[in-house]
């Protein structure tokens, strides 16, 4: 198969196994969708669906949260981890949202980003699932997939993002990541990939990935 033939197998593919993707993230909008994805990094998300509602209990709205400091919010942010950066950054993006933005978060990749913790795939999951703007938000599971299936060369998510934008239609970008995630979770885990689960692996993965499942 040519990269190309490999895209369009895991289009079709995806579109059979997940048809219908949820956003993983419990979220009201797009402010809360923002503080969600900031508590994800180096957590699950089913621990940040079981830690929002405490902390939305308190805050969620930029206006609510300033009225909080730091301490409170990291104690309740806690159990996701890295909770002294990630409740510093919720506070000082929640006042940017204030003074600059009118009190709602930003439609722009660029203001996104100049925000406290606000990387640049937080900014991109905020303006895919939050706005529908097109994006492709490269987490470890999608950088994974890409380099097994043959799709990408890159070194890290940044030139795996450039990779996966060339190689599959702007229009499906949104609904894609989420599909290239589920399917990681789901079919082809880091740590125990399975032969017997991971088909698509199987018919369009590098020789160096099919290796791995036959070993393990």
């Amino acid at each position: 198969m040519t990269k190309k033939e490999r895209a369009n197998y895991v289009i079709q593919e995806l579109e059979r196994l997940y048809p219908n993707v949820p956003v993983p993230l419990d979220h009201s909008d797009p402010y809360t969708l923002l503080i969600a994805v900031l508590l994800s990094a180096q957590c699950t998300d089913v621990r940040v669906n079981q830690i929002t509602p405490l902390l939305f209990a308190r805050a969620n709205n930029p206006h609510d949260m300033v009225k909080l400091s730091v301490e409170e919010i990291k104690e309740i942010i806690r159990p996701c981890g890295l909770s002294p950066m990630k409740s510093k950054g919720i506070l000082g993006l929640s006042h940017m949202i204030l003074e600059l933005h009118g009190g709602k978060v930003p439609e722009s990749f660029e203001a996104l980003e100049a925000m406290p913790a606000v990387g640049h795939k937080t900014a991109s999951v905020v303006m895919s699932q939050g706005f529908g703007v097109p994006a492709f938000p490269v987490d470890t599971h999608i950088h994974r997939l890409m380099v097994r299936w043959g799709l990408t060369s890159g070194k890290n998510v940044v030139e795996t993002e450039k990779d996966a934008k060339k190689l599959f239609p702007k229009e499906l970008w949104n609904k894609l990541h989420l599909q290239i995630i589920f399917y990681g979770r789901e079919y082809s885990p880091a740590r125990s990939p399975k032969w017997e689960k991971d088909y698509i692996t199987r018919e369009i993965g590098t020789k160096k990935a099919i290796a791995e499942l036959v070993r393990k």
